[in-house]
């Protein structure tokens, strides 16, 4: 075994990744199956997920698929039973579910706002509860890694609950990370800057695009493969053995810019 398949290696261990099957959260997934990881994608929508899961298996690695409402404990409990008969263990976790709106404020109605707190922030809510119990349970320690998002910390225009979902996030991040400690289940969060994916194209506009570029060091979007590295790195036992609570920004400079 070399030294960088030592300290990132992932062979053994089994991730499941919830919203798996979009953009940026099956590219994480395709990553942590190069490293060597068993994979379980969990989505709303079965298609993706089954093709997501196809593609970690050209790897060499086991991968289910399942459907899941994320936002439901019961359906949650089923993948688990699912995942643990089938592979046998759960040692990372990648909670990815995620949806958004351009609504303006005043005209965001309570049926959205509620939606898009149950997905974004209930969902994670759940899986951290019942996947982290399941790793605490094991013994042998584990990772859980949160999308979060460039919202979560300024205030984006046009984002409203979507920003307050994020910085929910943020916060369960770091008060499971103190929980959890003590049973080496590590608990960090991942703030991607802008990525074009699905749930952002219809808010990326010709000014609202300039905008972003304009307030983005790099000048550029990021590309899912980008995000790899750092969810690699945070899964693995040995790089990120002392990292909890943290919250991993790859954002091309976006929140480090002022004026």
């Amino acid at each position: 075994m070399s030294y960088i398949e030592d300290l990132f290696g992932l062979k053994g261990r089994t991730a499941v990744v919830i919203g798996g099957g979009g953009v940026l959260a099956g590219k994480m997934a395709e990553g942590l199956a190069r490293a060597g990881a068993d994979i379980a994608i969990l989505d709303i929508n079965p298609e993706n997920a089954r093709k997501q899961a196809n593609e970690c298996k050209k790897y060499g690695v086991k991968a289910l698929s399942i459907k899941v409402d994320a936002s439901s404990k019961e359906e949650l409990r089923a993948a688990a039973d699912t995942i643990l008969a089938k592979i046998g263990r759960i040692d990372i976790l990648i909670n990815a579910p995620g949806i958004n709106s351009s609504t303006p404020f005043l005209e965001i109605e309570e049926e959205e706002y509620d939606r898009i707190m149950r997905v974004n922030l209930k969902s994670i809510f759940l899986a951290c509860q019942l996947f982290g119990k399941i790793m605490i349970e094991q013994g042998e320690g584990g990772s859980i890694i949160n999308i979060s998002s460039a919202a979560s910390e300024i205030p984006l225009s046009k984002v409203f609950t979507y920003s307050i979902s994020k910085a929910g996030v943020n916060n369960l991040t770091r008060n499971l990370a103190r929980e959890w400690a003590p049973f080496k289940v590590r608990v960090n969060a991942l703030a991607p800057g802008f990525f074009p994916a699905e749930q952002n194209r219809k808010i990326l506009t010709p000014e609202r695009t300039a905008d972003i570029l304009r307030h983005t060091p790099m000048g550029r979007f990021g590309d899912a493969e980008e995000l790899v590295g750092a969810v690699i790195w945070m899964a693995s036992q040995k790089a990120a053995a002392f990292v909890t609570g943290a919250l991993i920004r790859v954002d091309g400079g976006f929140t480090a810019m002022t004026i």
